[in-house]
């Protein structure tokens, strides 16, 4: 059974083509709202039976918030923050342990900007600008296929497919459209990073009535340990902390593979706070507010992918480059990959006959980067739990901070406007002879 876009297509010409979206999630509709903007037919296939996004709080980088502005979306996003606006945030680092002393905090550039927001409310302030007959729900992809023609077909669990004229796959960590890129079938391409994450989402009014001594009311907070570390970011005007507690067991073996419906599974505070009892009585207060809360076993793309793009299908975000959220910079490098995407689809040179020319483009451009990203997340991750044992180590404090000085800096001081450049240039100078030989 095959299944028909929502939207009359128009006989096909050089500049009619069709993009389908495999992954209703923020990067799957930031893809959609810029090409429907753009007058390129859209089709959105999410597996859910409604839109939702899974965990709790994201933090905006200031490479994120650039990359949303030159996409037009920065103000519908903000405007769902509850109130937050993009401002100078540093990110404070203190220790686990007792006395929670002041190991380095982060400043921010003038011209920074850094944005903490529930991810429903950056769904919902997607899904507003789309077209509601453009969005399938229910639709789990389960393969990619190409037939004799060009075009690739979408296969869904359901047993009914979708033939495109471009798949975009944004279907996340566990992505089957990865699949058809790189072939990988037996782990799905991801790798569980040996480390844990409970999430948690904390009243403010809660966090005051245990009289912390660390302030989380203003900035996002690192509580730096020993294979553990607790991120903090407030959101929603500072009404609410959202909390990522981290544990890694390194006795794990590296061949260690979790079940892909065991990825989530419910959390007890017993559970955390036996896993944290070594910390200092500020994260003992703060993991007592545990009510209820899932564990998450982190996994990334392990091996990081040779390409992006294979024919007419390219991924982007998570199921191009899922990585650990240490940096959180997943997100923003998932923006990344939608902005030059979709600069490089909706160009005036770009037509159904060439349209593997910008995809091509992108692989070259976004990957380097994406990959770059994806491998600094894990370092950055062994950073935040290597705390000296003892507290007067000078030197190994010394270098802790050397390396939490210079975090985000390849990845928010990278020139956007150069990088959209190249790409624009590096697709002016491909004619269709001479696009196969430059990407071998």
């Amino acid at each position: 059974m095959t299944i028909e876009p929502q939207v009359t297509r128009e006989p096909q010409t050089s500049k009619a083509f069709h993009v389908a979206i495999v992954g209703g999630g923020l990067c799957g509709l930031l893809c959609a709202v810029y090409l429907a903007r753009s007058g390129i037919k859209v089709d959105v296939f999410e597996s859910a039976s409604k839109f939702r996004e899974v965990g709790a709080g994201i933090w905006l980088g200031t490479n994120a918030l650039r990359a949303l502005d030159e996409m037009g979306l920065k103000d519908a996003i903000v405007s769902h923050a509850d109130g937050a606006v993009p401002a100078l945030s540093p990110f404070t680092f203190v220790s686990a342990k007792k006395g929670h002393q002041l190991i380095h905090s982060y400043q921010l550039r003038a011209e920074d900007e850094t944005l903490g927001i529930h991810r429903a409310a950056c769904l919902e302030a997607l899904a507003e600008l789309l077209d509601p007959a453009a969005i399938h729900f229910n639709k789990r992809c389960t393969y990619i296929s190409q037939g004799n023609s060009s075009q690739p077909v979408i296969h869904f669990k359901d047993g009914t497919s979708f033939e495109t004229d471009v798949v975009i796959g944004a279907d996340g960590i566990k992505s089957a459209v990865r699949q058809a890129i790189s072939g990988e079938t037996a782990r799905l391409g991801a790798k569980f990073t040996k480390t844990v994450a409970y999430r948690a989402l904390f009243q403010f009014d809660d966090i005051r009535r245990v009289s912390m001594q660390t302030d989380l009311s203003c900035d996002p907070h690192c509580f730096v340990g020993m294979d553990k570390h607790i991120i903090t970011i407030p959101i929603r005007g500072s009404k609410i902390l959202n909390v990522v507690i981290f544990y890694t067991d390194h006795s794990l073996p590296d061949s260690m593979e979790i079940p892909p419906n065991e990825w989530v599974t419910p959390a007890s505070r017993n559970e955390v706070l036996a896993k944290f009892s070594d910390c200092g009585p500020d994260v003992q207060k703060l993991l007592s507010l545990i009510e209820t809360c899932n564990k998450w076993c982190i996994h990334a793309v392990d091996p990081p992918l040779g390409s992006f793009v294979k024919g007419r299908v390219a991924l982007a975000g998570d199921s191009a480059h899922g990585m650990c959220p240490h940096l959180g910079s997943g997100f923003g490098q998932g923006i990344e990959d939608a902005l030059i995407l979709c600069r490089l689809l909706t160009h005036s040179a770009i037509d159904l006959f060439n349209v593997q020319k910008a995809l091509l483009v992108y692989d070259r451009i976004c990957r380097p980067r994406a990959n770059m990203v994806l491998t600094r997340s894990a370092w950055a991750g062994e950073v935040y739990e290597s705390l000296p044992h003892k507290a007067d180590d000078n030197a190994k404090f010394e270098a802790l901070r050397n390396s939490l000085a210079v975090l985000w800096e390849p990845v928010w001081r990278h020139d956007l406007q150069k990088h959209l450049a190249t790409a624009m240039d590096m697709l002016g100078t491909l004619d269709n002879a001479g696009s196969a030989t430059l990407f071998t």
